[in-house]
Formats: structure tokens, sequence, C-alpha cells
């Protein structure tokens, strides 16, 4: 997973000095950050309980390099929070994981200032931070999952969306992503067999 990190930092510290040297906007770096409203998608297991959408957030860095008058590849590197709510007899539980996502998209322009994004995802888990409170007892528990065989550190996921250009430099996006593996392969009521999904609605900005 290091060795992933590493080389995505890379090509990113490629694109900067790639963008400092261009005279002619072909690639552009660019920040990011908004909202997500994570939930899971359960699979086999003992899974007999309902979750509800928590509510995270999202930030990080992009490029924007241009390939042809209507197409561009956008790599990015995201700080995400995902998770969910449980309602259980109890009381409450949320369960919030921290990953760092890296996004390979493909940004078609389809009208002035209007863009679809698609593309594949690797996501790779950083932390998982379990938190339970009921009238009586509150609890919390942060797991560093490099120390835990819980659940896998990288997920292959999916992400569609669009980008609304507001000028050169500013945009609004909203998109989607599913992930396309589960999270562990035996899963019980406390670590259930799920999938991630996240919508993440945002502002980014370009230089």
């Amino acid at each position: 997973m290091k060795k992933i990190l590493i080389l995505a930092l890379g090509l990113f510290a490629t694109g900067l000095t790639a963008n400092a040297q261009s005279t002619d906007n072909l690639i552009k770096f660019g920040v990011k950050g908004g909202a997500s409203f994570s939930n899971i998608i359960k699979d086999d297991g003992n899974n007999d309980f309902k979750t509800d959408y928590l509510v995270g957030f999202n930030a990080g860095v992009t490029l924007d390099i241009k390939l042809l008058e209507n197409l561009a590849f956008t790599p990015e590197l995201l700080y995400s929070t995902k998770g969910y709510k449980a309602e259980t007899l109890g009381g409450s539980f949320t369960q919030t994981t921290h990953f760092i996502d890296v996004p390979i998209l493909a940004t078609i322009k389809l009208a002035p200032g209007f863009n679809l994004v698609a593309g594949p995802q690797v996501s790779f888990l950083m932390s998982t931070k379990n938190k339970f409170e009921s009238g009586i007892i509150d609890a919390e528990q942060e797991i560093i999952e490099d120390e835990s065989d819980r659940f896998k550190k990288s997920i292959l996921a999916g992400v569609i969306g669009t980008r609304i250009d507001l000028s050169d430099r500013v945009g609004i996006f909203g998109r989607y992503a599913l992930d396309f593996q589960k999270t562990n392969e035996n899963g019980d009521r406390n670590t259930p067999e799920f999938k991630n999904q996240v919508f993440q609605v945002g502002l980014g900005l370009k230089f």
C-alpha cells in the first residue's frame, strides 16, 4: 500500500512540475473539498439490521490534463471519510472509516461548462472509528487498520458524476462512488460484509 501511495504522490509531483512549465494550460493543478454522504450495501452474513447515511467530508488535490478538445485525464488524491449509522435495540451505532482515495477519471465535456466524469478508484483504508451511544453508556473505539485484519486495506471502486465549471478556475462537482469489492469475506454483526457507497458534492479551484 505504501508503494502505491508513493507512486500516486509521484504522479502529482510530476504534474505540478509540468503545470509550472506549461504555457498553454494543457495541465492544471487544483484543490477541492466538500461533503460526503455515505452508507453501505450489505452482503451475505449476519446483516439483519438497518443503516442510514453518515455525513462526512472529502478534500484533496487534482490534476486536469487535456488530451483532446472535449476530453481530459483527471487523476485525484483525496482524503475521504465514509461509514454508516445503525439503530439497535440498545442504542445508536456509528462507524466512520477514513480513506485515501485515488480516482483515475476521464472528464468528458458535454457542453460549455458541463462535464461528465467517470473512472475507477482505488481506496486505501487508514483507520476505523466505532461509536456507540445509549441513554446509559457511551463508548468509542478507534482502530488503526495497519494493525488489524478485520477489513481489506485497499478496495477497487467506480466513480461517476458531473462537474460544472463556473469559470476557468472555479467549479462545483457531484458524484457517486461504489465499491466493487466487499470489505471482508466473513461478516457478522460487528464486522459485516458490505460495500461502501458515497455521494459527494463540493467546490474545486484550479491554478
